[in-house]
């Protein structure tokens, strides 16, 4: 059987290609593609333990089954976040996107704001994510994201529909910008509208939180002496590892 494999964020660097398709014995799990491809991809085995795969857009372990055709993603540590336990949402894999989008051009804020307020609500919890000047001691020309766009959009929503689920919210939106932005501009938006601003406030929170640990989403830093690809928080201890063993 062939399955296809992405290297995403900065794995494609190390690989030096954005895909390709690999033969396996029927029958072959998820973890012995990843030993075909550290023998492939050598530098892949530093970071083993750090490493989340994902089947046709879902987290997956090491003794998971693959099939013919298959489309499996190798996932850095996504763009970052506070370092806080957060909780992967439970819910089903298959949603359509109702309160989350992705955009390649600037997030209109207020066609946000506008189409979400309603009388009932008492708050208007906002986090706006905007790219500064500087980082890592250097002066930011500007940054790029990327995202393995679809499982991305995919957990966006999870998170919002597991937030009105956890949180005594009345609805929620999320949008990230994908592509090339320069500095003042917003990467990601998040408004949540509620009764009462504790529930608006702790929501947004946990939204942001959660989003910058669990969403296949990462950040490049362009600077005058060259471009890097930013340090992620390391995923949840919920969410398998490349490193986890093979039941």
């Amino acid at each position: 059987m062939r399955v296809r494999v992405m290297y995403l964020g900065m794995l494609k660097d190390f690989a030096q290609r954005e895909s390709e398709e690999v033969q396996l014995s029927d029958g072959s799990r998820l973890g012995d593609l990843f030993a075909e491809l550290q023998r492939r991809v050598p530098r892949l085995a530093e970071f083993r333990s750090a490493i989340a795969l994902a089947v046709n857009q879902e987290y997956s372990d090491a003794s998971t089954v693959l099939r013919d055709m298959d489309e499996v993603a190798l996932l850095p540590p996504v763009s970052g976040g506070a370092g806080n336990e957060v909780e992967k949402p439970e819910l089903p894999a298959v949603l359509i996107a109702q309160h989350a989008s992705i955009v390649r051009e600037p997030i209109n804020h207020v066609s946000v704001v506008t189409a979400l307020k309603q009388p009932e609500d008492g708050a208007l919890a906002i986090f706006d994510g905007i790219v500064r000047n500087h980082s890592r001691g250097r002066r930011t020309l500007q940054l790029e994201y990327t995202a393995y766009e679809a499982m991305a959009l995919q957990q966006m929503e999870q998170l919002a529909r597991a937030a009105l689920a956890r949180f005594a919210v009345r609805d929620v939106r999320l949008v990230h910008r994908l592509g090339r932005l320069q500095v003042g501009e917003s990467s990601v938006f998040i408004a949540v509208a509620a009764a009462h601003r504790a529930a608006a406030f702790d929501a947004c929170r946990w939204l942001i939180d959660t989003l910058k640990t669990t969403v296949p989403i990462w950040k490049k830093e362009f600077f005058e002496d060259g471009a890097v690809w930013a340090d992620g928080e390391p995923f949840p201890a919920e969410l398998p590892r490349a490193g986890s063993a093979t039941k």
